[in-house]
């Protein structure tokens, strides 16, 4: 089966390589030519242009396009995102190298929901732990740049509309001098449930007897409303200092989640950054830059959408069950660039404090008692770095660095008797506390090569790690088995858990020409102590029963493997042919079993005409069976589908239209990652949009 797979991926390189071949006349579009001279293989950039061209409702969705990432859908929106196999607290997901951490345990709303398209002019990816500036990036780097005043005033605006009253609206404004600059911005996002290829509404996906579908009077009500506004303002302080301090507010409301038993009456988010950079304070320091943030989200779930809230005996409020989470991250860091012998010195200190507080109450468990879901945990992380860049020649180039980390959990509500009557019967034998310090090293190895002026080599080695994080270590639902819900499990966390640790390997090339660019990268990653969920059996037997079976976490040994190829080709007529392929396998080392949640061989063919003002564009998506699943998860196995996708759009002077209609034929299909395994999910699939039309207008002054 493995060697199928490797000849079928290889096989599909070698078409995508060959066709440079047949390149015809000399016309690039202005993305080749950066990513070409500008990045190496194993990064990515998007850029808010090729978001705009698309429906995408957020950055989980947008950042599909680049190959190796993909979206895991829960709903309308709020898409969380997976690299490489790998998301959660596996990755790390910034903006400006801002960290903003949902409240939901379940991922309700991941760090890609707190941030709007309107504020970002582009999306930085990095695959592999390759990034050292950043705590817990053992997987790879997803950070979105914001929008920088230019010099002047201006003003743009953008409204989109589409299928089921999708409606996506914004303008921003700016003005900058030499010596001040400020830019303020809004946003607006609304939608109906969209309709999948069966022609129902994603939130009646449930059976009638199931307790979770939807009551009949929300199944047409809005999947969700989102405000956001954002405002920073600069000033030069001297010719070599500047400063800037930003703040962003955004309110969601009616958020609903077809994957999950919840959905979400509010996210309100609010984030403050302040940043001062000193260009060139010396003769032998290049620059040094102090950041400090602050991110709020207050996050309200709960069912009083769904059946299962239906007044009874027991369930005596407006919700059966009801989780109010709040999380508050205060951080920053100081870097600094100095000038080594032939080369560049890069370091600094970066920091920050979490605090996690997620309070549950359910008409299951004693009437509505609250429980400390998260037990107000207070989690603190120091970590130095420092990275050298070394040109050894003009066509070889050298990166290496190192960074240790020293991290504090407490779970501060977390007293001895609830962990000994709830935590401790499922996991006999061991020692567990409230408190845990972990400290560990993280280095990587990096070589660029230019072997000739169209080829570009890459290579690296990384070890990195990451924290468990609150959830993994602390959370604690108890669920007692009821009339409506006999098999209820507990979700228990795991306070032994260890730090895991991810070894990987990469190789990349590039080959660019005036009118080609490929780039093609494989990888291959062992990580020790994965930490993957578990299902641990009634701790008491099934005589006793007094405790049910449960969900846990544990640590594993995991390996993945796979690669990316991406291909631009100019041809005659003002023409571009565009595809890109992915591929992931992973394995559970201590089973011999599939790793659960990995993403199937995937890619996309277009054909794009551009000549600068009118555009066109045709574009086959497609996944692979996947047929490696965790049974013992009960993961399910994914059909492979394919869909087309159409667009056309003008650029005139200061106005720009776009329209276009995704899934054009209304195929019905699910993506593998539709189905989560986590306590929260359903276990009832969510399937992907079906045709959906759009229209996009934008102005800019």
């Amino acid at each position: 089966m493995i060697s199928r797979r490797i000849a079928t991926f290889c096989s599909i390189i070698l078409i995508f390589c060959s066709s440079t071949l047949f390149a015809a006349e000399p016309i690039l579009l202005e993305e080749i030519v950066v990513k070409g001279a500008e990045l190496p293989s194993n990064e990515e950039t998007l850029t808010i242009r090729e978001v705009r061209e698309s429906p995408a409702r957020d950055i989980g969705e947008a950042v599909e396009m680049l190959p190796g990432l993909v979206a895991l859908r829960k709903g309308a929106i709020a898409n969380d995102i997976v690299l490489r196999g790998l998301q959660g607290d596996d990755i790390n997901v910034l903006m400006d190298g801002v960290r903003v951490q949902g409240g939901c345990p379940s991922r309700m709303d991941p760090p890609s929901f707190h941030f709007d398209f309107a504020e970002v002019e582009s999306i930085e990816v990095t695959k592999g732990p390759y990034d050292l500036r950043y705590a817990g990036g053992m997987g790879g780097l997803v950070n979105a740049v914001s929008k920088s005043p230019k010099p002047g005033l201006h003003l743009s605006a953008i409204a989109t509309y589409g299928s089921y009253e999708q409606a996506q609206t914004s303008v921003t404004g700016s003005y900058a001098t030499d010596s001040f600059d400020a830019l303020a911005g809004y946003a607006y996002k609304y939608s109906l449930p969209p309709k999948s290829g069966n022609g129902k509404r994603i939130t009646d996906i449930y059976p009638a007897t199931s307790k979770n579908r939807y009551r009949d009077s929300k199944l047409d009500s809005r999947a969700y409303e989102i405000n956001t506004v954002w405002v920073k303002g600069g000033y030069q302080l001297t010719n070599k200092t500047h400063t800037e301090l930003g703040f962003a507010y955004q309110d969601a409301d009616h958020v609903l989640y077809p994957a999950l038993y919840m959905d979400a009456e509010y996210d309100r988010t609010k984030r403050f950054n302040w940043t001062t950079t000193v260009d060139s304070p010396s003769e032998f320091i290049d620059e040094i830059k102090l950041q400090l943030y602050w991110t709020d989200v207050d996050h309200l779930m709960h069912d009083e959408f769904r059946v299962s809230s239906t007044p009874s005996l027991m369930v005596t409020r407006d919700y059966m069950m009801e989780t109010d989470a709040d999380t508050t991250i205060v951080g920053g860091n100081l870097s600094g660039a100095v000038t080594v012998g032939p080369g560049q010195l890069n370091g600094g200190i970066d920091l920050f404090y979490r605090n996690w507080d997620a309070t549950n109450r359910s008409a299951a468990y004693m009437s509505y008692a609250a429980q400390p879901m998260i037990p107000d945990v207070d989690e603190d992380q120091v970590g130095l770095y420092a990275e050298y860049t070394w040109p050894v020649t003009d066509q070889v180039k050298v990166k290496g660095g190192l960074r240790v980390d020293y991290a504090n959990a407490d779970a501060t509500k977390l007293d001895s008797n609830r962990l000994d009557a709830l935590y401790q019967p499922y996991s006999l034998g061991e020692n567990l506390h409230k408190e845990n310090d972990f400290f560990e090293p993280s280095a990587n190895l990096q070589l660029f090569w230019q072997a000739t002026e169209g080829i570009e080599l890459f290579t690296g080695l990384a070890s990195a790690s990451r924290m468990p994080d609150p959830q993994e270590l602390y959370i604690g639902l108890q669920r007692i088995p009821t009339v409506m819900a006999p098999t209820s499990t507990n979700w228990i966390g795991n306070p032994t858990l260890d730090p895991p640790r991810n070894n990987q390997a990469d190789l990349g090339i590039k080959f660019s020409g005036e009118t080609f660019f490929v780039n093609g990268s494989i990888f291959y990653s062992r990580i020790d102590d994965y930490i993957n969920i578990t299902n641990i059996a009634d701790p008491d037997g099934p005589a006793l029963g007094s405790l049910p079976p449960a969900k846990s976490y544990q640590n594993i040994d995991a390996r993945l493997w796979g690669g990316e190829l991406s291909s631009q080709l100019s041809l005659p007529l003002d023409l571009y042919l565009l595809g890109n392929l992915s591929y992931t396998e992973g394995e559970n080392h201590d089973t011999n079993q599939p790793l659960s949640e990995i993403p199937p061989l995937s890619g996309a063919v277009g054909l794009r005409y551009d000549n600068g003002t009118w555009f066109a564009e045709i574009q086959e998506k497609f996944a692979t069976r996947q047929d490696r699943v965790d049974d013992n998860l009960n993961e399910e196995v994914t059909s492979g589908w394919g869909i087309t996708d159409l667009k056309a759009g003008a650029n005139l002077d200061r106005w720009s239209v776009i329209a276009g209609v995704n899934n054009l034929f209304d195929k019905f299909y699910y993506t593998h990652l539709s189905y989560q395994r986590d306590p929260f999910r359903t276990g009832v699939r969510v399937p992907e949009i079906g045709a959906f039309a759009f229209v996009t207008v934008m102005y800019k002054y």
